[in-house]
């Protein structure tokens, strides 16, 4: 097999030890091995660095265990050696007899003969965005489970206060709901002192609807779950915050992306810190399309098609994408994703339709970023006039039987009578 790093390094990383084998390589294509360990304190990441760099080895391989190879990755990169990223799977030994030194050992062997496919790493910026926009979205998550909880509460006790407005958490329902938290023995609730110009319900429906009663312990269990819901909304304000501080770097990139159907600044934040401002580490749309997890598997043996699922990846950039997907076909001034989205689900149904509608939206992100250019409407200008032709096209017959069915009919400037396919 032909050795593309005659000399490179694979790293076996733990939260404690990394273990580090250098594989040199001859001109006789003899390798010999070169073993050691490290503690993970930033000294002996620098150590390691000094002992890399003492066989002249630069090109260094390691697999991405958790949040353990981040540092290394770092330090490694800082003291101008160049660091590898690749997936567990890549990089599975051979079962038996696994130890750390052989693991090591087995990722030099793979790497130096160009088997590994690498991973993205974002550069430190885009990815303390990707850190922050992700526990923005975790903490959002936390709040719906509260909304949740104080929504079963509230059904338990019998208020039905979801029933007389549209959010039950609003200005109005939620001064509400704790007046009557915090005044259980209160009886008669002038309501009127809640309104708001935007309301729909009147004080008397409010008081039908809060005609139920908490339990103790329902009222305790509410209560406690307001206060969380409130010190989340100040955490998320806070993120926000920081999130739009960093954000501020990649201004003209988020300027580009809000110009596409549906995405908004706070979508573009967050498709930005998953994706990174540089496509230029993705070879094409496709190869991107399929690290996002939007694209189909390859998956047939003996003639027969397997599971053909999307990928678990881009988990936390697939929810984003699928609800500007959902915005874009919903979308009356740029028809294009609404056409396809309606071909397509017809075909293959609603979930899918999305699915391919947001790797659409993904493409054209990709070309915008990488050329550098707006979202553009003229592109799809003649798509549209297309199937607006076709829509007039095949709803003529249901025109003539309707004016047939009235007793009408349609003659052309010759007087000839026009039948439905003429």
């Amino acid at each position: 097999m032909k050795i593309v790093y005659p000399i490179c390094a694979g790293l076996d990383v733990h939260k404690k030890e990394i273990v580090a084998t250098i594989a040199i390589t001859n001109s006789q294509n003899v390798t010999t091995y070169k073993l050691r360990k490290f503690p993970t304190f930033t000294s002996d990441l620098n150590a390691l660095a000094d002992w890399l760099l003492s066989h002249d080895c630069r090109l260094v391989c390691m697999e991405s265990t958790g949040k353990y190879y981040i540092p290394v990755y770092r330090v490694l990169e800082q003291r101008g050696l160049k660091p590898y990223v690749a997936h567990p799977k890549f990089l599975r030994s051979i079962p038996g007899k696994k130890t750390d030194p052989k693991d090591s050992k087995w990722i030099a062997d793979l790497f130096k003969h160009g088997l590994v496919p690498t991973s993205y790493v974002p550069s430190r910026d885009i990815f303390e965005l990707r850190d922050l926009t992700r526990y923005y979205a975790k903490l959002t998550n936390i709040r719906t489970g509260e909304k949740n909880r104080i929504q079963n509460s509230l059904t338990v006790s019998n208020i039905m206060l979801s029933s007389v407005v549209s959010d039950t958490f609003g200005k109005a329902a939620s001064a509400i709901l704790r007046y009557v938290l915090d005044h259980p023995n209160e009886k008669d609730i002038d309501f009127s002192q809640f309104m708001t110009k935007n309301l729909h319900a009147t004080p008397a429906e409010f008081a039908k609807a809060m005609d139920g009663a908490f339990s103790p312990e329902q009222a305790d269990k509410t209560k406690v779950a307001l206060s969380h819901f409130d010190y989340i909304n100040s955490c998320l304000t806070q993120l926000d915050s920081a999130i739009s501080v960093l954000a501020r770097r990649y201004r003209p990139q988020i300027e580009l992306l809000v110009t596409h159907p549906a995405v908004t600044h706070h979508s573009a934040v967050r498709i930005l810190a998953e994706i990174g401002d540089d496509m230029s580490v993705f070879p094409d749309s496709k190869h991107f399309c399929s690290w996002a997890g939007l694209a189909p598997q390859c998956n047939e043996s003996g003639g027969k098609k397997k599971s053909i699922h999307i990928s678990h990846g881009g988990m936390y950039l697939k929810p984003v994408l699928v609800q500007v997907a959902l915005a874009a076909v919903k979308d009356k001034s740029n028809p294009y994703y609404a056409y396809k989205y309606q071909a397509l689900s017809k075909r293959r149904g609603k979930q899918r339709a999305i699915i391919a509608i947001a790797r659409m939206i993904l493409t054209s992100i990709y070309h915008m970023l990488s050329q550098n250019v707006p979202y553009s409407t003229d592109l799809y200008q003649s798509y549209h006039h297309k199937q607006t032709a076709k829509s007039i096209r095949l709803s003529m017959p249901k025109i003539f039987a309707f004016l047939s069915s009235k007793g009408l009919s349609v003659v052309n400037n010759d007087g000839v009578v026009l039948n439905p396919t003429g």
